[in-house]
């Protein structure tokens, strides 16, 4: 929806800040109005405190929620009977109903609550229920396991993304968002291996193989969980890391880039406005295109492999290369994007990437030429998840907007999750056709909406140009495409 819909109050708001330079000029002069070395100085601060302890925890939540395919081949299968039926697609898609229910409604309370108080707990206690689930003595009891997880995760993602957003400025926020899910996805891909060797501890204790990867990795994140209460920052307004020198040259530069660096007040009205915003719900529906390829490899490849007639422990060790790959070719287009100031090509050309990798693992016979194609699909659709969240980020202003819009954008993500889990059927194994097919769908589906939000963005660029439209509120903001 336009801007022009936007409530009075809103208006106001913005027009009561600092006056706002055009972010291309802002861009190319910060440090001409600074020491350059204090700006530089205090960016690198930003980056080192915000960043890792996140990458880390979200590396976690990362491994926590699909480890369980790992947890299959090494036993879990058997033991709780997941070969029944469709009971191993249900365990993987009921995590993501809780998920997208209670995203939104913790993204609205997490400044009141505070980043650190409200990351570091549901950290801590989804340890809690991943320890629990070593011990589960039927599916059905994994399933609630699986439900209590996705209920305390719901809160994690999209609160990073919220956060990570405050701090940067538009054209910073790419290569962020990068470092921020690169360090989680070079580590989760490796979660295979590391959970093979965890599960090589089969009958010590007596625990089967696939207990000792969820009791371990349970330990851990309740460990990292422990550390996050010292080590995440709280919003700009409210962080304590910074001198107040610092602080007030890191609002004000967000706030000379886009005009947001000031929260706004939140309101229901507000929340209704923003969700009737159509491009919010593009940006989701890119999300969901692109987690579905992401959590269908994290699921089934090692699956896929077995499948096509490689061993337990290859098919476990082969899974890790392709996403070394990804994470090159994510940190590579996150750097130009920022670079050349473009989202949708980028976004596109991965998904064409995806596409293209999908197309070989449906259609040729040779498994090593399936392979390579796993290489093709994880990278294109890696890629797009931080290149998504950086796209929306750019094109939305205000902080009650930007809490709605990572909610509704992550929450997507975990329809898209759903569907991995749902069109990779038990019935397909082991070259799962349909559901490669409805991946490929989505590919699609994100290149056509790449174009109509392109065809948007730069009518409404034309009009304001013009004179004749104020987007989002602010007469000096453009969108970017």
């Amino acid at each position: 929806m336009s801007a022009t819909s936007d409530s009075a109050s809103e208006k106001a708001h913005i027009e009561h800040k600092e006056s706002i330079v055009n972010d291309a000029d802002q861009y190319e002069t910060e440090g001409q109005t600074v020491d350059p070395k204090f700006a530089i100085h205090v960016r690198r601060k930003i980056d080192k405190r915000l960043i890792p302890i996140l990458a880390a925890l979200y590396c976690i939540s990362l491994i926590d929620r699909t480890n369980i395919s790992v947890a299959r081949l090494a036993g879990m299968a058997k033991d709780l009977k997941l070969t029944v039926g469709e009971r191993y697609s249900i365990i993987s898609c009921i995590f993501f109903v809780p998920y997208i229910i209670f995203e939104l409604p913790s993204n609205l309370i997490i400044r009141k609550v505070g980043c650190r108080n409200q990351l570091s707990t549901i950290v801590i206690l989804w340890g809690g229920v991943m320890t629990g689930m070593a011990f589960c003595k039927t599916w059905q009891q994994l399933a609630v396991c699986r439900v209590l997880l996705g209920v305390l995760e719901a809160g994690f993602f999209p609160g990073c993304v919220f956060l990570i957003a405050t701090w940067y400025k538009r054209y910073e926020q790419s290569r962020r968002f990068a470092w921020f899910y690169l360090a989680s996805m070079c580590i989760s891909g490796f979660s295979q291996i590391i959970g093979y060797g965890m599960s090589l501890l089969a009958g010590r204790g007596g625990l089967n193989g696939w207990q000792w990867i969820f009791l371990l990795f349970g330990i851990i994140t309740i460990a990292l969980g422990i550390l996050s209460i010292f080590l995440i920052v709280d919003f700009p307004d409210k962080a304590k890391f910074l001198t107040p020198e610092e602080k007030a040259y890191a609002i004000q530069r967000v706030q000379e880039d886009r005009g947001d660096a000031i929260p706004d007040e939140m309101s229901l009205a507000k929340i209704g406005a923003h969700m009737c915003d159509f491009k919010l719900w593009a940006f989701a529906m890119c999300f969901l295109c692109s987690t579905t390829a992401s959590y269908a490899f994290a699921y089934f490849l090692p699956v896929i492999l077995q499948g096509g007639g490689y061993s337990t422990k290859n098919s476990l060790l082969l899974s890790a290369p392709p996403y070394v790959t990804a994470a090159l070719y994510t940190a590579i287009s996150a750097h130009f994007s920022d670079r050349t100031r473009q989202r949708a090509t980028f976004i596109g050309g991965s998904a064409l990437l995806c596409m293209v990798g999908l197309l070989i693992m449906a259609f040729t016979k040779p498994l090593g030429v399936r392979y390579f194609g796993s290489f093709l699909t994880i990278a294109g659709c890696q890629a797009n998840v931080p290149a998504v969240i950086a796209y929306q980020n750019n094109n939305i202003l205000s902080h009650s907007k930007r809490s709605v819009a990572s909610a509704l954008t992550i929450g997507g993500g975990g329809i898209g999750g759903i569907m991995a889990s749902l069109v990779y059927r038990q019935v397909d194994y082991p070259k799962y056709i349909p559901g490669l097919g409805a991946t490929i769908g989505c590919q699609g589906m994100i290149i056509l909406l790449l174009v109509l939000l392109s065809m948007h963005f730069r009518r409404c660029n034309k009009r304001a140009d013009e004179g004749t439209y104020v987007i989002e509120g602010n007469p000096r903001f453009r969108y970017t495409i």
